[in-house]
């Protein structure tokens, strides 16, 4: 049986894109993704056993790309670790018709724009919510150990939980009554960010 890759990973809260990006650069990163739109959508069946299982099943849209996604029950601890099986599809919304057909429902969708960046050993990604701005840090658990030190993020600022959790965690401090984590249900415009955070030079 072929072993699937875990993915390993810690998000933290920020403030300063641009910040992050000159430290990412003066520790020898690089831009491999520039900042990209992207739109995830999450499915299960009406009375949502993947959820109750804690798995995930996600169709995303990244630019002009399309990959279906399983994520199995993560493990938290002070990263979070789960098995996850991912790959390309070529059209994303004939696999929408396809998982419907299946009695497959959307349950929720969010959206951001995404920088990604490596040094060869793991990545880090940017990304820009519609609750703010996000960064992860993704790789072997000493890697991720390392590399938030070198970026100066510290322990307690660590976060585990997914973003339909800090979506939740959102609504309940905003009083947003949005169902999904899209900026036009979050009340947010694209064009304000694209002038405040433009994507930054290779």
């Amino acid at each position: 049986m072929t072993a699937h890759p875990r993915e390993v990973e810690i998000k933290f809260s920020l403030d300063n894109p641009a910040e992050l990006k000159r430290k990412l650069r003066a520790a020898g990163f690089r831009l491999v993704t520039p900042r990209t739109h992207e739109m995830n959508t999450l499915y299960d069946f009406a009375a949502q056993p993947l959820r109750q299982r804690g798995e995930l099943l996600r169709i995303r849209k990244y630019g002009k790309t399309w990959k279906l996604t399983h994520k199995s029950k993560g493990k938290v601890g002070r990263h979070k670790s789960r098995v996850e099986i991912e790959t390309g599809v070529e059209d994303g919304a004939r696999l929408a018709a396809i998982f419907s057909a299946l009695g497959l429902q959307p349950m929720f969708s969010y959206e951001k724009f995404r920088a990604e960046w490596s040094d060869g050993s793991g990545h880090v990604v940017i990304d820009e919510t519609p609750i703010g701005n996000f960064a992860e840090i993704e790789g072997p658990p000493r890697w991720i150990e390392k590399t938030a030190r070198t970026l100066g993020i510290e322990r307690n600022k660590y976060i585990t939980a997914n973003y339909a959790s800090l979506f939740e965690l959102w609504k309940r401090k905003s009083g947003s009554s949005a169902k999904n984590m899209t900026f036009r249900e979050a009340g947010k415009k694209h064009s304000a960010l694209s002038a405040q955070h433009s994507a930054p030079k290779r």
